[in-house]
This record gives C-alpha cells, structure tokens and sequence, in this order.
C-alpha cells in the first residue's frame, strides 16, 4: 500500500501575522483544504492508497464537516496527549491537552506522532528541568502512540537524525523505533524517516541510494512495516522517491518553497500526480 500523507503544520497563520496562509479565511480553512482536493483524489479510489491529512486541532471540525460521504481523504491531528478519558474513569481532567479520544470524537481517524517539532518541543522541556536521558523523548511518544491507538487512531510515526547525530544514525533511529513502538500495534503505525540533517533552507536532501539504506534499515529493525519519506514530498522529488521500492509513500508540508510560500490545494494534487504517475 502506498501512503500520501499531509502536515498543515501552523499554516492557518494570516501573513499579516507572520504567517502563510492566502488560500481561505481562517474559520474556512480546514474545510477549504478538504473540498478542494477529494474529488480530484477519487480518480485514485483504485490503486491502493491512502491519503491523510494532519490539521492544527482548530480546523480538526470543519475538515472532518467537509468529507463527503465516499470522500477519500482521512483527516488527522497533530498528535495527543499520553493519557485520556475512560468510562469509570477520568471523564475529561485534561484542561490544555489533546486526548486521543477527543479527537476521534471530531472526526479524526489518525494522527501524526514524533514529528522533529514535537520531538524538539518535548526535549526542551525535559531540558529545562534537567532531563539529560535521550530515550525519555521516546518513552513519552510511545504512550501517545499507545493511546492513539486505544482510540481507534492510525499513527503515522516520525522518527530521524540530526546533524549531530547523523554519524550513530542507526543506534539513534533504532532506539526511535524501539522505545517508540514498545508493545504498540504496529498494524496501526506506518513510519516516516525525517533526515533533520537536510531540512531547511540551503540544505543538501538526501539522494536515492541514501533513501533506499534507510528504508530497508528501518524494514529490517520493524519486522516490514511501511515507510514513508518525510523530509518533505515536493514535485522534484516526487519521480525519484516513486522509483525507491522500499520507500512506500511521502510526507507533504509547504507546497511553494519560493515566492509567494505556502500550502496551495493545486500544487498538492500537482505533486501526488507526479509521484503516482498520473
């Protein structure tokens, strides 16, 4: 099965607040997304693909409002909390946290877990009270995977290496998947590889063969799960990741690198007719 899968990231931001968004005022935007892009995205109803859609948790309800109802786009969160409700149990003491279970109840049927952001944002907090163990990061996720799935939510878990790292890369990545994916369901879990190393502007991405060693690394430690490539599935790119067998799919965020940036509806479905190959 291939995977197409999308993070809006906070790309509802206004430009007059320093943000990229130009497609919809804000309250539409979720549902803008949505109704622009799954009609065309049927025409793939037969090839054995998903397509999912991460979305900032405010415009969770409106993209969930605007499937149709043989709509194939599956709308998710940007990851949840480690803990949530339980009939008998806490009915909903979560004040400023995300839980799983309200997701699923908006409308989410997956989330996005471990993304560089939310690994950094974790980090720093460990940091700040004096956490110096690397695996605890791993050991959080895991229970927001665990919980994910105690939801009825598919995970798409993001796992990579920084710069700094990118010389023990297979011990950094194997405990990534090893702490991450502890008792977990891995039926439920598809993995992206994010080479931090090469994200941002002025980076070198990596190249096919570079691809290929860290999909089949990352098959061989999961026992075959999927993996998709995360460091960003663009246009130019889109031909050569296609054409990596181990490679099943790819992560979309920014649409427009130059110019006016941005995520744009038509540049989306430009880019998953190129990696599908029609």
């Amino acid at each position: 099965m291939k995977h197409i899968f999308l993070n809006l990231k906070r790309f509802d931001i206004p430009k007059e607040y320093g943000g990229v968004n130009s497609i919809a005022p804000v309250a539409h935007w979720g549902a803008c997304i949505v109704e622009n892009t799954q009609e065309a995205l049927k025409k793939y109803a037969g090839d054995d693909v998903e397509f999912a859609m991460y979305f900032p948790e405010a415009h969770v309800l409106g993209a969930a409002g605007a499937l149709c109802p043989d709509s194939p786009v599956q709308v998710g969160c940007q990851s949840v909390y480690r803990d949530d409700t339980a009939v008998g149990g806490n009915f909903g003491a979560f004040t400023a946290n995300r839980t799983a279970n309200s997701m699923k109840a908006a409308g989410c049927t997956t989330t996005i877990i471990g993304h560089c952001e939310e690994r950094r944002d974790k980090a720093g907090v460990l940091a700040e009270a004096g956490v110096t163990d690397t695996a605890a990061v791993n050991r959080l996720l895991n229970k927001e995977i665990k919980a994910a799935v105690a939801a009825g939510l598919s995970v798409l878990y993001c796992i990579g290496e920084s710069a700094e790292e990118q010389e023990q890369w297979q011990e950094v990545l194997k405990e990534q998947l090893d702490t991450g994916l502890a008792d977990v369901d891995k039926s439920k879990v598809t993995i992206a590889y994010e080479p931090i190393w090469a994200i941002g502007p002025g980076k070198i991405p990596p190249d096919a063969a570079y691809i290929t060693k860290i999909g089949t690394f990352v098959k061989e430690v999961t026992g075959g799960m999927d993996v998709v490539y995360g460091g960003g599935l663009k246009v130019d790119n889109a031909e050569m990741l296609a054409s990596i067998p181990v490679m099943d799919g790819g992560l979309i965020a920014l649409t427009r690198f130059s110019g006016d940036i941005g995520f744009y509806p038509e540049e989306y479905l430009e880019i998953i007719r190129t990696y599908m190959g029609k």
